[in-house]
């Protein structure tokens, strides 16, 4: 079953409906097609403006809902309904209370945004002079924390998938402190964690890091752990869905997997990883 997950239409920062996701989805005969667009529940009540105002989320279901009907009566791609939520930590029963009232599929978790010291808050895919206004002692500090985030949004309870999960390298400000630990730390919580699943993210290749999110150093130690994976493509236009599936099987058959996670209503399965690849 081709599918794709990680996808986000204008409810968000895409640049397209959900409708516009649907009909591409259809074209490329895509089994399922995943809608996951950012919301944000920031514990300082900050609105992000790449993100679904907080009090819509009820209204973004909605429309999810309906782009499914259409393609049930259509009998096109199985629409799976999926949120990207950010992680902060200590923040989990808001999420729950929150996340629990709708039927999603599967949910995104993220960390987008980490507390540093003389800096404050900062966010981490923002814009490359934002990192290079932070002294590199800062960067490190930024990329450290960032994996004490992961662990604890692992050990939360609340996502299905982990997003992106070596972000911070985004625009190749890379860290100069051994940082072994804090990932091991890190994907040891997410291989303790029920069904938790870590994405390859091919956006990555087409940023200033020009890599997958994450290495395959990083897939090699998920895959030492028997952690699940799928591949997305973060799309944010109907062109990207599929985009560089191919190269991210690779990725992962070079890492040791011969399979793929797929999602409905918040069960995880898996599928060979030949079913990941557009024929």
């Amino acid at each position: 079953m081709l599918a794709t997950y990680h996808n986000h239409s204008n409810w968000s920062d895409g640049q397209t409906p959900p409708e516009d996701l649907f009909h591409a989805a259809s074209v490329m005969q895509i089994h399922a097609l995943g809608i996951s667009d950012h919301w944000v529940l920031h514990p300082q009540a900050i609105q992000q403006k790449w993100a679904m105002p907080t009090d819509a989320l009820g209204d973004y279901v909605d429309a999810l809902l309906a782009v499914r009907e259409v393609s049930k009566q259509r009998k096109g791609p199985a629409v799976r309904l999926g949120v990207e939520v950010d992680w902060f930590p200590g923040h989990s029963q808001p999420l729950r209370e929150a996340l629990g009232r709708y039927p999603f599929d599967y949910i995104i978790g993220s960390v987008h945004e980490v507390n540093i010291a003389g800096v404050g808050r900062f966010t981490i895919d923002g814009s490359p002079a934002a990192w290079e206004k932070i002294t590199p002692q800062q960067r490190d500090e930024v990329h450290r924390q960032y994996w004490l985030n992961i662990a604890t949004l692992a050990q939360s309870g609340v996502f299905d998938i982990v997003a992106h999960i070596d972000l911070p390298k985004k625009f190749a400000y890379y860290p100069t402190i051994d940082l072994k630990r804090e990932i091991s730390d890190a994907l040891d919580a997410i291989a303790a964690a029920d069904h938790l699943v870590v994405e390859l993210n091919t956006a990555g290749w087409h940023k200033p890091c020009n890599d997958g999110y994450p290495t395959l150093d990083i897939l090699k130690a998920c895959r030492q752990r028997d952690i699940p994976v799928t591949i997305s493509a973060d799309a944010h236009q109907p062109e990207h869905l599929l985009r560089d599936f191919d190269r991210a099987a690779r990725r992962l058959a070079d890492a040791g997997y011969s399979s793929v996670a797929r999602f409905n209503q918040r069960e995880m399965r898996l599928e060979p990883l030949t079913e990941a690849v557009p024929r």
